[in-house]
């Protein structure tokens, strides 16, 4: 069992205002896998403190950015030294799957990398000819104090989307983990003190809905990076309005996945199995609405049935192991009453149901579910539900197939299945989302994430997320 009996504040570990410790337990069988002290608004406080000190008055911000670029590289090295480590520890936490984590955190490194790169192609300064003559200084400096508030279903990677740019900037962070990772959250605490970062630059507290709102509101913060539901978001945006503190925000989605009629039903069902079913369907990307031409529409139904039925369902720890439980019992509870929503509203159930899987009554289990002969009017077909459940929409062309794809609150991903793959970059210019694929072709974690509509405000990784933890300034000389 592992136990942070301080929180990192400031870059020095500390008792935290409250004795309250968060238990960590596991979806899989209620088992505790460890504590940790949890952070409340006295302990925002000490950190915004911490934070504004340091940009305000220390030597972060005033570095030169390849000095910072080294530091963060050092961190990455660590933190990448560390990552079967860390996976173990983020499935025992929340459930994902072991294949999920063990890919995922190697890959961290890889959009850290992104971010070094991008961090040294950055004109942080430009003189140039000005237009009425004189010259024009062009400079980007850091933000300020930066608020990272994450979720629980990806967290070192939804961590370092933020703190990563953050840094390289020359911001001061503070990250707040959800309760239900506040383990690993803590351990990134571990990694930064070893790479020896300045005092203040950076916190982390693990903590619930009052710490969050507390650190979104502070006047100290100068920018909220947030990832998590559109609600929250909502919520988050309009706080951060009142101090007109800049704002990214990376939530929810309902991503459409196109199968037209020329795809090889076997590459698309390979394909979804990963899209719409990776890492418990806990994924604000996932795939879960599948678009299927009326003459193949039966066969694409058999498939993606037959799919969700072959998935390996049990103990996440498991490398055999394809999809693990819920991260709650009320999240295993909300997705189960989706399901029998979707039987209400008169979807065709096909596979799957309400009930638990047989064997797994001890953890937060669902049945992976398939429904057909669904209207995209229907809730099942517009609400994030974050549960392995998949609808099935049938298209008659193609034309109707990019309406009903664009026909959503969200707009976050998405992808086409296709023969042509030049046609299929054609039907993705029309999809009004912020990342797309063509036959389930791999993301570049370098290039720019985010989402349209309420899928959010403002995009991560590379050049582009480093963009948003900067100003622009101009000075006539």
């Amino acid at each position: 069992m592992i136990t942070y009996d301080r929180l990192f504040i400031g870059g020095r570990w500390t008792a935290p205002s409250a004795p309250d410790l968060i238990e960590v337990r596991s979806p899989h069988d209620g088992s505790l896998v460890g504590r940790a002290a949890q952070a409340g608004p006295a302990d925002v406080d000490r950190a915004v403190a911490a934070a504004r000190a340091a940009f305000d008055e220390g030597p972060w911000p005033r570095m030169a950015p390849e000095e910072r670029i080294r530091a963060v590289a050092r961190f990455d090295e660590l933190h990448l030294a560390r990552a079967a480590e860390i996976a173990a520890l983020i499935t025992a936490e929340n459930g994902s799957p072991h294949w999920f984590t063990s890919m995922l955190q190697p890959a961290v490194s890889v959009q850290t990398q992104g971010y070094l790169r991008a961090a040294g192609e950055l004109a942080w300064e430009e003189r140039r000819p000005a237009a009425g003559g004189g010259e024009t200084v062009v400079r980007r400096e850091p933000v300020g104090v930066v608020a990272a508030v994450i979720p629980w279903n990806a967290p070192h990677q939804s961590a370092l989307a933020k703190l990563v740019p953050a840094l390289l900037a020359g911001c001061t962070v503070v990250l707040k983990p959800s309760p239900e990772t506040a383990l690993d959250g803590l351990l990134l605490g571990e990694l930064f003190a070893e790479a020896g970062f300045p005092d203040g630059v950076v916190s982390i507290l693990p903590g619930g809905r009052e710490a969050g709102a507390h650190l979104v509101a502070h006047p100290g913060v100068d920018k909220v990076a947030f990832t998590g539901s559109t609600t929250a978001g909502r919520a988050i945006a309009g706080a951060a309005a009142e101090t007109f503190k800049r704002v990214t925000l990376e939530l929810g989605g309902k991503s459409a996945a196109i199968v037209l009629e020329d795809a090889d039903l076997d590459q698309v069902v390979a394909g979804l199995k990963y899209a719409s079913f990776g890492n418990n369907s806990e994924a604000c990307v996932a795939q879960t609405r599948i678009l299927a031409p009326r003459s193949r529409y039966e066969e694409v139904v058999a498939a993606v049935a037959a799919l969700a039925e072959g998935l390996a369902v049990g103990d996440p720890a498991d490398p055999a192991t394809f999809l693990g439980p819920m991260v709650r019992a009320d999240q295993a509870e909300r997705v189960r009453s989706y399901v029998e929503l979707g039987v209400r509203e008169g979807a065709r159930l096909v596979t799957g149901g309400p009930g638990i899987p047989q064997g797994l009554e001890g953890g937060h289990y669902v049945r992976p579910t398939v429904f057909a002969d669904v209207d995209n009017a229907m809730r099942i077909a517009r609400e994030e539900i974050f549960g392995p459940v998949l609808v099935v929409i049938p298209f008659d062309d193609e034309d109707e197939a990019v309406r009903i794809a664009n026909d959503s609150p969200y707009g976050l991903g998405g992808g086409v299945w296709t023969a042509d793959r030049e046609h299929g970059l054609e039907i993705a210019r029309r999809v009004r989302t912020g990342t797309f694929n063509v036959n389930g072709a791999s993301p570049d974690m370098a290039a720019p994430f985010g989402g349209f509509k309420a899928s959010g405000v403002g995009r991560e990784f590379g050049a582009a997320g480093l963009a948003h933890y900067t100003e622009l300034k101009t000075i006539a000389v």
